[in-house]
């Protein structure tokens, strides 16, 4: 196959769900089925890793973005051939003047399903493009049932025309050391105590308020002296999680981090007691099978997609159930024996993904939508 892949995401959107994705997809492809060639469209440095004897890198510019997509990137694929294109960032780019077939990747349905937690900006655009994305393209990937059948529900169509090829953990979130690790943390973030653990955004729909507010209830039911070490980029609602953990009393036990570079994280999952993800709404949700990949017990919410991604293998809890996660917090760390099922039982369920296997599927929909 001569495969044409928008690979701009891999800078553009670095160290979120869609620049990982495509980062990994194209790596897996290029290494194990020389058999094709990639034809890939990049923008920014770091292409050196992508270059092979079966791929070609076309450099473009962001300026100028809107010409590449509707004018260089048709006549381009034409010119060479390709048998199949791929746009993996929710299709966003894709020109209805080209020729070849076209799959898109949808990683979620986040602007139809809770327009209020989207950028205004983001959500015109989607929005407006969406309808004709859908449209126009031959298939449609995407990372879970749950998003799959909002896709159906939002856009009707042949059901075959959407295929599901799950997302993984990169391989270095694995069990490591879990005392070194905890003296890392000690020593570069001053956190001494043992903590629970919430990385992720501050969008209102992960929820985090309603994890201080458990904690706020709990940490002096607990057996330790707990923190609540919470991992993110100061953006978003982060400044109300702040006020609201003064309001709560309880600033002297929470700990933000701010922005940790990704080399890091397997050692906050690992020095960590547990890991909280109360979402109420997630594509995929990565950070749970983060977690479980490097032996951390997962409470995590019981709707969207994230039931598909931890199995029976975390405590899956009502995110709009304070309560729930409260008991649930209280249950796990004052049993010893439950800790140590979830972490064998996380273990296992994170070894049934595997980025190899998600580009593996990825190479059976182009052949599905080519019919070869």
């Amino acid at each position: 196959m001569k495969i044409g892949i928008d690979a701009r995401g891999v800078n553009w959107y670095k160290g979120t769900g869609i620049g990982t994705y495509t980062d990994k997809i194209l790596k897996y492809m290029i290494q194990t089925h020389k058999e094709n060639l990639y034809h890939m469209y990049w923008s920014g440095n770091n292409y050196e890793c992508f270059k092979s004897d079966n791929s070609k890198i076309l450099m473009t510019s962001k300026k100028y973005h809107k010409f590449f997509e509707q004018c260089y990137f048709p006549n381009n694929l034409k010119d060479e051939n390709i048998d199949i294109y791929h746009i993996p960032q929710n299709g966003i780019g894709l020109s209805q003047n080209i020729e070849c077939k076209k799959v898109v990747t949808i990683h979620d349905l986040i602007p139809y399903i809770l327009p209020e937690t989207v950028g205004k900006g983001y959500l015109i655009k989607f929005l407006k493009e969406m309808p004709r994305i859908m449209e126009t393209c031959d298939g449609i990937i995407t990372v879970s049932e749950c998003s799959k059948r909002d896709i159906l529900k939002f856009f009707p169509m042949n059901e075959s025309k959407v295929f599901v090829t799950p997302l993984a953990a990169d391989k270095k979130y694995k069990p490591l050391d879990k005392s070194k690790c905890r003296r890392l943390i000690r020593k570069n973030y001053d956190i001494d105590n043992p903590f629970i653990l919430y990385i992720g955004g501050f969008s209102p729909r992960k929820n985090v308020k309603s994890l201080l507010m458990a904690f706020s209830k709990v940490y002096r039911k607990l057996p330790e002296d707990y923190d609540l070490v919470i991992v993110g980029a100061s953006k978003d609602d982060i400044h109300l999680l702040k006020d609201l953990s003064h309001d709560l009393n309880i600033r002297s036990h929470v700990k933000f981090t701010g922005f940790v570079e990704e080399e890091l994280l397997p050692t906050f999952y690992n020095a960590s007691s547990v890991f909280v993800y109360p979402s109420t709404y997630e594509g995929f949700g990565l950070p749970p099978l983060e977690a479980m990949s490097c032996g951390t017990p997962v409470i995590t919410s019981n709707i969207s997609s994230i039931p598909e991604v931890v199995g029976d293998a975390g405590i899956l809890i009502d995110p709009f159930n304070i309560k729930s996660l409260e008991d649930s917090l209280e249950h796990l760390l004052n049993s010893k024996s439950l800790v140590e099922k979830l972490i064998s039982k996380g273990l296992n369920q994170s070894s049934k993904f595997s980025w190899e296997k998600t580009s593996e599927e990825t190479l059976k929909v182009y052949k599905n939508i080519l019919k070869i």
